[in-house]
């Protein structure tokens, strides 16, 4: 006959259940059920801090709505710095048909080296996030007055633009991704 494969068959029943019956004085609380209670007490405080962080709040919403209106006005002011300062240091722009810019050097060389539109508007569409890690979806439009062009030129687009909220409690933006809803020229052959 083959031996115990487990630790429980090494134990008569009797052994098992011998705790619950030991003497106790009256009104004293076995230890296992006093145990079980503080299991019971402390269990949901540790399902708390395993829940992760939760999503963002309004107060959230109303400073990225901020962020959003001053990128706006300093776009429409021409404003580089400005815009540098809504941006985090290692921040990346990807426009369309254009290499990204990446940090807050190629993104001042790229808004200085091209000219700014004399309207743009911004429409959200959905800011949503969890923790310090948000993202502002929505349209846009402009207008902008090009150097021997006798009409402004207009663009309706998207844009994608995640942010990170910093020590602070402010929000910066970290990554800014927009295109054009334009269909590309067609090509001459």
């Amino acid at each position: 006959m083959a031996g115990p494969t487990t630790r429980f068959d090494l134990l008569s029943h009797a052994d098992i259940f011998s705790n619950f019956h030991t003497e106790r004085t009256k009104g004293e609380v076995p230890m296992r059920f006093r145990s079980l209670a503080a299991l019971v007490a402390v269990a949901p405080l540790l399902g708390a801090c395993a829940a992760g962080p939760g999503p963002i709040t309004q107060a959230d919403r109303d400073a990225i709505d901020a962020v959003r209106s001053a990128f706006r006005e300093a776009v429409l002011a021409g404003d580089v710095a400005g815009l540098l300062a809504l941006y985090t240091d290692d921040a990346v722009e990807m426009p369309p048909n254009m290499p990204m810019n990446s940090g807050k050097a190629a993104i001042e060389t790229a808004n200085t080296s091209n000219p700014m539109p004399s309207a743009f508007s911004m429409t959200p569409m959905e800011t949503e996030g969890v923790g310090d890690l948000a993202y502002d979806r929505g349209t846009y439009s402009f207008a902008m007055s090009v150097e021997g062009a006798p009409e402004p030129m207009t663009e309706t687009g998207k844009y994608l633009v995640l942010l990170r909220k910093q020590a602070d409690g402010s929000w910066l933006m970290s990554t800014v991704i927009w295109n054009s809803d334009m269909p590309l020229p067609e090509m001459q052959m």
